[in-house]
């Protein structure tokens, strides 16, 4: 009994045959069970236990059946990132958050049942955990970050807690294991660390708390596998670079620590398959890019790219192909294709697509089918389309829908 395993990130993945036979996947390939069938014997192949990365969920395709004369091979376990279903938009100017629906055939934003939610002063940034239980939203303006628990099956928002954190506290990310955040404190120029309890969602500061960046930190990302992380610092045109610890979550510097950016670093993405790095620079309207090192993680600058006046956001699609740009000044999205060898940007036929007022931050749904934008002065978010084989976007049937609240400043999605 054999089969191939596609799409797999991070390990323990564990597969069963009729309810037995328990076989560990470390890695994309072939495999096999250990006991072999008789002619005639049914079979069903089952995931046991999914990856620790739970970004993604795999699922097993010719998994049942009946052994005939030759053995099975064609059993199929693929694993993909799962649909969006809800997003979360913050209003900095009116303290609340704002709650959508999301068709996951089309892609378009729908008013939730649920009302908004309060939050802390300003909230600046939110994240979801990756396996959609909570949303915790980094509060700039009383150096809070405020964790809610998501409905399972109705996406409505119940706070659960309120922690303290460093000086205007800006980004926030979550590792993909659903066992750590990461909060950004412009402030003091430290990135503080948390524990997520994975009963109540409750989070609890790590060992050592908070570490030292650069002079004004700006926004953090980590890699796919949750192995690095990457804060960008506008006052010195710097990205730090950590390594995490698998089991603490705690951040260590690099044996190269630091890499220099363009002028005024305002927001970093990583290509989701852990090979390049984009850092948009606000101060000369370009984009650096690098390459990551597999093994240590550190950084080496690759090309740089021009593109539209003040750019504030920058997302890799889940292909690693595509990559935008939110340009807030001229009220635009710049779109690039990633050439898979060296990581360089290159416009797209497209190079630019229209958003709303003050474009400010870009979400990217995992499937690679939607993106959506926020646009800080004109309250509301674009929502698009991406085209699978050349990454365009094509505003939706239903192109904005309003944040509902003042100074629509950042998105969250979840499953």
């Amino acid at each position: 009994m054999s089969g191939t395993v596609s799409g797999l990130l991070g390990t323990g993945l564990v597969l069963q045959n009729n309810a037995g036979d328990d076989l560990s996947i470390a890695a994309n390939g072939s495999f096999s069970f250990a006991t072999q069938l008789a002619s005639g014997a049914g079979y069903a192949v089952t995931v046991k236990s999914q990856s620790r990365i739970l970004t993604r969920i795999c699922t097993v395709s010719n998994g049942t059946g009946t052994v005939a004369n030759a053995a099975v091979v064609n059993v199929d376990v693929v694993c993909a990132a799962p649909p969006v279903r809800y997003a979360y938009a913050t209003n900095a100017g009116s303290d609340n958050l704002f709650p959508y629906t999301v068709d996951t055939s089309t892609g378009v934003l729908g008013s939730m049942a649920a009302p908004m939610s309060g939050t802390g002063s300003t909230p600046s940034g939110i994240v979801a955990d990756p396996a959609g239980r909570f949303a915790y939203v980094a509060n700039r303006g009383d150096n809070t970050v405020g964790a809610y628990s998501i409905g399972a099956g109705t996406g409505f928002l119940t706070p659960v807690a309120t922690v303290a954190t460093g000086s205007a506290p800006l980004s926030i990310v979550a590792d993909p294991t659903g066992r750590f955040v990461y909060v950004v404190n412009q402030g003091i120029d430290r990135v503080s660390g948390y524990v997520i309890d994975a009963g109540t969602g409750n989070l609890t500061p790590m060992a050592v708390p908070q570490v030292a960046v650069g002079f004004i930190p700006s926004a953090v990302a980590l890699d796919s596998m949750g192995r690095f992380a990457y804060v960008t610092n506008q006052g010195n045109n710097t990205v730090s670079a950590f390594s995490i610890d698998e089991n603490s979550g705690a951040l260590s510097p690099l044996p190269v620590p630091t890499a220099t950016t363009g002028n005024s670093p305002s927001a970093i993405a990583l290509d989701p398959l852990g090979r390049f790095v984009y850092v948009t620079n606000s101060g000369d309207n370009t984009v650096s890019a690098y390459s990551i090192d597999a093994g240590s993680g550190v950084l080496t600058p690759l090309a740089t790219s021009a593109t539209g006046t003040l750019p504030r956001a920058v997302a890799v699609d889940s292909t690693g192909r595509f990559a935008y740009v939110a340009n807030t000044i001229e009220g635009t999205v710049s779109a690039y294709n990633i050439d898979s060898s060296t990581g360089t940007l290159t416009p797209m036929t497209i190079p630019k697509v229209a958003a709303r007022v003050s474009p400010g931050a870009i979400a990217l749904d995992p499937t690679g089918r939607f993106a959506y934008v926020t646009n800080t002065n004109s309250k509301d978010i674009s929502a698009y389309t991406i085209d699978a084989n050349t990454g365009a976007l094509t505003p939706m049937a239903v192109p904005t829908v309003a944040t509902g609240g003042n100074s629509a400043w950042s998105l969250a999605l979840s499953r």
